[in-house]
């Protein structure tokens, strides 16, 4: 429960204190259907890649735990994809060209992030040797947008889909004049 507290400051004027109110959450349909929403998005939207001519060298292993990573920061109320998505997505962009600094210190970043949950301890090792311990504030910046833009694309995919999948009722012909006017 979410309580609001109020604190009355006395500036030695004449005033009734304001009453403390608690705020009280009631059933909402909106925020079931978010739950689920939110859980159909973690397990069932499509993984967004930089769209390049070496998308499909992802390695199977990060693919496989995308779901897992997705789940983790929904259970962290986190509105942004997971490090492990974002590590995907920059993947193929790293074969194209030679990136700036800051953002290969993000790509080593995540690498290690991601080896220090998913892998064993010889990965680690060397990842500790070639990735930064800690991002700038700048990096940190440019982490988190690019997070918020995977994660709002592809709700927005997810979106699409579950529009296009919609079912329409389809009723027999003799059961369509009963609907007729």
């Amino acid at each position: 429960m979410n309580t609001i507290k109020t604190v009355q400051l006395d500036f030695g004027f004449e005033c009734e204190p304001i009453q403390i109110k608690k705020k009280i959450l009631k059933p909402n349909k909106k925020r079931d259907n978010d739950f689920v929403f939110n859980f159909m998005d973690c397990l069932t939207s499509p993984i967004i890649v930089f769209k390049s001519a070496w998308q499909d060298i992802i390695p199977k292993d990060i693919l496989k735990n995308i779901k897992l990573s997705r789940l983790l920061c929904s259970m962290q109320q986190e509105e942004m994809a997971s490090l492990t998505e974002a590590l995907a997505y920059m993947m193929p962009r790293t074969y194209e060209a030679p990136m700036p600094t800051e953002w290969a210190n993000i790509y080593t970043w995540l690498g290690l992030q991601y080896a220090g949950q998913f892998k064993n301890a010889d990965q680690l090792g060397t990842m500790k040797e070639i990735a930064p311990t800690e991002l700038s504030e700048y990096e940190m910046g440019l982490l988190n947008n690019l997070r918020r833009w995977i994660y709002d694309k592809r709700r927005k995919a997810l979106k699409n889909i579950l529009k296009k999948n919609t079912l329409k009722p389809n009723f027999p012909v003799h059961q369509k004049r009963l609907f007729v006017k």
